[in-house]
């Protein structure tokens, strides 16, 4: 079997409203790019990264040539062909060889017959669970309410455990001033006795912050304390004085470091990233270490459709370490491009798909629906919030929303 083309289709698919976070917002929708990379013998093997447009377009174009009769088994020299770790420092294409990875892993189990999880060693699990990712955000179309008070959280989070039974709950800060996100948290933790929590403000906190908010919810069911400031060096002076289990998903993205971390521990859990870390077999041998050095493991979300989410649901299918729920944007989508529409949730879960390779499939005329809302919307910059113009992120943070003011209706 040998690679004859690729094809990138960037797409935009709505969500049920906008979501903000401590570097700006998702605008109401993702911007993704689907990867299609064709076989010999007639497949099509499908990959997904975040972001999108014309230069990420012409930058898988431009990757067909060098990958043309490429082997979609050789995987190890595929890594070495598009993501060289010294030529990469000039040319950083790490999240582009994922996306070439995922679709390879696709062709070799449609080729084979059998899932990719059984390429990967064999699932565990047959699901995957998952935390339910709260954002604060303005209201969305049809009525969706805004979130801003801890009232309007607690009353988010019980719709989507309804909806969807997380029994984990993740709220993902840096919005609003730090007492008011302290405040919402504990709202959570009132709420849903028994439940797991996390909070991630994408480290935006001060120091003096991060620790007055790691010591404010030391007396709750804390999974973890995500990336409350910036760096490993400022992780470690949390960790050495917060009784709360650090995580990151920004500052260990690598094997150098991870093994800072080994060295000099700063976090107890390292979020995996099927994209950020280069594809589902660097998470696997990323989770091998953390196995061996007893560093927790987690699966990361960065906005994921569902071929991407695939991926997430294959590596976590096969991760024996893996003690944490996994998280997701997915339930935030109003649509999707796969066959048969939005993956389902039950009980906190989604099931890992069994049919050959990444088991979803395209659905065409979804892929053309929101390739031409792309072209019609544009992307957005995500370091934005378009409810504070003038407004742009610096770390540590000190221009917090004011809680007060009533989020205004993106346009």
């Amino acid at each position: 079997m040998k690679i004859t083309g690729i094809r990138a289709t960037t797409v935009t698919v709505p969500l049920e409203a906008p979501l903000l976070h401590s570097n700006g917002a998702h605008w109401g929708r993702f911007v993704r790019t689907i990867v299609e990379v064709e076989a010999d013998n007639g497949l099509i093997g499908l990959g997904e990264m975040g972001g999108g447009g014309q230069s990420a377009e012409a930058a898988f174009q431009a990757l067909a040539p060098h990958l043309e009769g490429h082997d979609p088994f050789e995987l190890e020299a595929l890594r070495f062909k598009i993501a060289n770790p010294t030529a990469s420092l000039y040319d950083n294409r790490v999240q582009m060889l994922a996306a070439i990875e995922f679709a390879c892993l696709d062709l070799i189990g449609q080729h084979l017959g059998v899932p990719v999880h059984d390429l990967l060693g064999g699932r565990i699990r047959d699901s995957v669970p998952f935390a339910s990712y709260l954002f604060f955000r303005p209201p969305g179309p049809g009525g969706v309410p805004e979130v801003r008070t801890p009232e309007q959280l607690v009353a988010h989070a019980r719709d989507l455990k309804a909806r969807h039974g997380f029994t984990v709950h993740k709220l993902k800060g840096g919005v609003f001033p730090p007492e008011h996100e302290l405040e919402s948290y504990r709202a959570l933790a009132e709420a849903f006795p028994g439940d797991g929590l996390r909070y991630d403000p994408n480290s935006v906190l001060s120091l003096k912050e991060g620790l007055r908010f790691g010591k404010g919810i030391e007396d709750l069911d804390n999974d973890y304390l995500e990336d409350p400031v910036l760096g490993l060096e400022g992780l470690r002076l949390v960790r050495e004085r917060v009784d709360v289990p650090l995580a990151t998903n920004t500052v260990v993205v690598n094997f150098e470091q991870l093994a800072a971390n080994v060295l000099r521990r700063s976090v107890d859990v390292v979020l995996l990233d099927t994209t950020f870390w280069g594809g589902i077999r660097a998470c696997v041998k990323a989770a091998g270490v953390c196995e061996t050095f007893q560093i927790g493991v987690a699966v990361h979300s960065s906005g994921e459709l569902g071929i991407q989410l695939a991926t997430m649901l294959h590596l976590g299918a096969v991760l024996p370490n893996l003690t944490y729920a996994a998280d997701a944007h997915y339930h935030h989508l109003a649509d999707d491009v796969i066959e048969g529409g939005l993956m389902k949730y039950a009980d906190g879960r989604i099931p890992v798909p069994t049919g050959p390779g990444l088991g979803v499939r395209l659905d065409r005329d979804k892929l053309a629906e929101y390739a031409e809302l792309y072209k019609e919307l544009g992307g957005y910059p995500y370091d934005r919030d378009p409810g504070r113009p003038g407004w742009y992120p610096i770390i540590p943070n000190d221009r917090w929303a004011d809680p007060a003011v009533p989020l205004a209706p993106l346009e």
